[in-house]
């Protein structure tokens, strides 16, 4: 939320927030009263309803937000939409804004997660959108393919390192009492989501993943909520099986909030699952990441994230890398390709800057064509 914070405190912009998806969901957190809490208004709510997760599901889901948010927008009337990431439901939202007139804006465009759907719904929201914030060098290499201009693509580093530069972190003891374990016990942190290109294939991980972490009882066990992709219904009754297999090694919760989520993360001993987090966030705390199948396959990842196959046999071995004194320092002096914390400060200031006169008109940028391929 840093930079919602920024907008809300510069005069130069009104910020009106829609609020959807998981964010309106009992069942995903109500995230919706993080964002209130931390003092901003929600001016529209687009509700959805997520308990049918197959293909005709979200298929359904997808129209309901475009035209909830085609309403909200019709009433805020914006100049400008920012939407960030590569969800179906930004899908949506961009359509509607790309319809109704306005100008989008777009944050962590030209990345490659080949595992997941997202990777084409992030590729046809940079065709909607008319400014593009990428977070890193490559990524904006890679919009540049997709025919934006230049001009418009800005290489401002990944949004998530201001909220681990700006948030204040609990203390370890006061987190851990809260969850009911002693202050120093070891404990993984793994996010797992549904990988929509092969649900049955993400299933078949989980599995393997559970049964890795058998092998790993001296380590408790700290599970985030999925996502509301195609198949989370079956990943999240297996999550909720095995914890409830052990209570007392496992906490699981659907949504921790931004400042429980990174100071869990701070204490970790490793990030294990399929979650972005454990390529951008987790290497900012020197954390070694556990990066299981190809949900994230393509994205940049630094010297502390071990990738592996799904299988119990790959997993028990990375995990085992992970924990090592040797690999732990590894992860300790790694750098991350995302940048540096500021982003939230650069989008601000491009945002500023940019004429919005003409900007939605866009002609295609067509890369230089070597004679060879010419030929």
């Amino acid at each position: 939320m840093p930079l919602m914070r920024i907008l809300s405190l510069d005069g130069a912009f009104e910020l009106k927030v829609i609020a959807t998806g998981t964010h309106l969901s009992e069942g995903f957190g109500m995230t919706v009263n993080a964002i209130i809490q931390d003092g901003f208004c929600v001016d529209e709510r687009v509700a959805l309803s997520l308990d049918d997760d197959s293909p005709l599901g979200v298929v359904g889901a997808i129209a309901a937000t475009e035209t909830g948010i085609a309403a909200a927008l019709e009433r805020i009337k914006p100049d400008v939409v920012v939407v960030l990431g590569d969800r179906y439901e930004i899908l949506a939202a961009a359509t509607a804004a790309f319809v109704l007139g306005a100008t989008i804006a777009h944050i962590h465009g030209g990345e490659k997660t080949e595992g997941a759907m997202d990777d084409s719904f992030r590729h046809a929201i940079t065709k909607l959108s008319h400014l593009h914030f990428v977070a890193a060098e490559s990524y904006r290499n890679r919009v540049l393919q997709l025919g934006e201009q230049p001009d418009r693509i800005f290489n401002v580093g990944a949004l998530g390192l201001d909220a681990i530069n700006q948030q204040p972190l609990r203390d370890r003891a006061e987190l851990m009492a809260e969850f009911g374990w002693p202050a120093d016990a070891p404990f993984l942190l793994m996010t797992y989501h549904p990988v929509t290109m092969d649900t049955d294939a993400g299933v078949a991980e989980l599995v393997e993943l559970l049964a890795a972490l058998e092998q790993f009882d001296e380590q408790r066990l700290v599970v985030t909520g999925h996502n509301a992709d195609m198949g989370h219904r079956q990943i999240g009754a297996l999550l909720r099986e095995y914890a409830a297999a052990h209570p007392d090694r496992v906490l699981m919760r659907g949504s921790l909030g931004q400042r429980n989520y990174l100071s869990t993360m701070k204490y970790a001993s490793a990030v294990v699952g399929n979650s972005s987090s454990g390529l951008i966030e987790a290497p900012a705390f020197g954390l070694p990441t556990v990066n299981i199948g190809d949900r994230q396959r393509g994205r940049l990842r630094g010297a502390s994230v071990i990738d592996c196959r799904g299988d119990k046999g790959s997993i028990v071995t990375a995990l085992k890398k992970a924990l090592s004194a040797g690999f732990r320092e590894t992860a300790a002096q790694a750098t991350s390709p995302y940048g540096t914390p500021g982003a939230s400060r650069r989008i601000v200031d491009v945002l500023k800057t940019f004429s919005l006169a003409g900007a939605r008109r866009k002609s295609f940028y067509d890369l230089p064509v070597q004679e060879s391929m010419k030929r």
